[in-house]
Parts: structure tokens; sequence; C-alpha cells
């Protein structure tokens, strides 16, 4: 209870009790305290569900560590990498893999809900067996506008990595669609794009690597190289 409360108070939003909802709520998304870890919930799934930052290794990624950096991610980010900022956090399900390879992390989320459900993630990771054991930092969190973030940074990373909002354009798997969903409606397609672009590239010490659907346009314009998936990009600018 003093957790949610403390919770509403960060976010300025109302603190209600789910044994007094009214049955009309004028607020289209919730934050609950359920099954151990901070949910984000619509009216779909007051009672039971909701979306969570799943700390667990991916479908078919090894539970080793450091995993093995051999997926189009790691290649994109290079061998000779150490440091990365993930200026579009999200779900966080790129920066954690890229933790689990070993990389040193920043991640940034404009997004002060999103930032919450990522924090309350990498608590949790924090609290893992394998963590613990080695001694590891989960990644630093940075809330607010990327694009001023980037510059107030004391040290230029190895790489800056990319997942801005494109416009959908094709269908997706309804656990995909539920999730990406939900991310659109709190920040909406990223029209910033450019700048965003601009003043990672500014930034960035070595690369920049920007994640995209296969359909979409180069966001910096021709890239040193290309990794093709069979539904994304990774197009890296080297300096």
């Amino acid at each position: 209870m003093l957790a949610s409360q403390e919770l509403a108070a960060r976010l300025a939003v109302p603190f209600l009790e789910s044994q007094s909802l009214p049955a009309e709520l004028p607020q289209d998304f919730f934050l609950c305290y359920r099954d151990g870890c901070l949910k984000l919930l619509d009216k779909q799934t007051l009672k039971k569900g909701g979306l969570a930052v799943d700390i667990e290794p991916r479908p078919g990624e090894q539970h080793s560590y450091p995993a093995p950096k051999k997926d189009l991610l790691a290649q994109a980010v290079g061998k000779k990498t150490h440091t990365i900022v993930d200026a579009t956090t999200g779900w966080a399900q790129d920066s954690l893999a890229l933790f689990r390879m070993g990389y040193e992390l920043t991640c940034i989320e404009r997004s002060p809900v999103m930032a919450e459900l990522i924090r309350d993630g990498f608590n949790r990771l924090a609290q893992k067996d394998w963590v613990i054991k080695r001694e590891l930092t989960p990644p630093k969190l940075l809330v607010g506008n990327a694009i001023e973030l980037l510059g107030s940074l004391r040290e230029a990373p190895d790489c800056i990595y990319l997942d801005p909002m494109f416009p959908q354009k094709r269908k997706q798997s309804a656990a995909t669609r539920k999730s990406m969903a939900v991310l659109r409606d709190i920040l909406g397609d990223d029209e910033d794009r450019a700048d965003l672009f601009a003043a990672a590239w500014q930034t960035t010490g070595k690369r920049l690597v920007v994640k995209s659907p296969d359909y979409a346009e180069p966001m910096g314009g021709k890239p040193s190289e290309s990794y093709q998936g069979k539904l994304l990009r990774y197009d890296v600018y080297i300096k």
C-alpha cells in the first residue's frame, strides 16, 4: 500500500484502491504492484494480467553470462564496444539483452510511467542470483528527453543505440501488438527522430546504431553497415 501511494505521489496521479474502484474510470492506464512486480494495466486487465518489464533471457538466448555476442544486435553494436547508451529504452528488452552480453549500459526513457516500470525491472534484476554472485550493477537509468540528456553526458559512449517509434505498417503478433500498442499510446510516434539522430551522432564516441522496421528508410541516410533481420534492420553509422 505504501509503495503504491509513494508511486502515485511521484507521478502526481490519483491513488486508487482496487476494492473501491468506480464502474466508470476516466483513466486509460493504471500501475499496480502485482505478482511481485510493477505492472501496467488497462481497463481489461484491472483484475488480472498486465504488462511488466521482463528481465528473463529471451527465447533461444543462452542463460550464461556474458551471453554470446552472435546475434544481429551484437554484430551491430560491434566487438570493440564496451559502453552503450540506449536512448529509447521502452520496455528495455534490447537493453537487458545487451546487459546480459556484458556491456556497460546507460538507459534513457522520456516517459515517467515507463521509467517506473523499467526501474522496477532493474530492481528485480539486481536481486537475481547470477547478478549478485558476479557483483554486477544493473544498467543506469536516466529519465527525460534523450535529445537534451545526451548532450549532458560526462563521457561519450562507444555506441548509442536508437529504437525509435516508427509509424506502424504491418500486423504484429498478439503479444507484440499489445506491448507495442500500449507503448505507442503512452509515447506516440517519435516525430523528433531527425533531431534525436543528430544529437546521438554528435554525442557518440564511435558508432550509432538505429533499429528500424525493414520497410523504413534509413534514419540518417546511407549507413556505414546494415544488418538485415526477418522483419527489422540495424543500420550502423561509424565515425
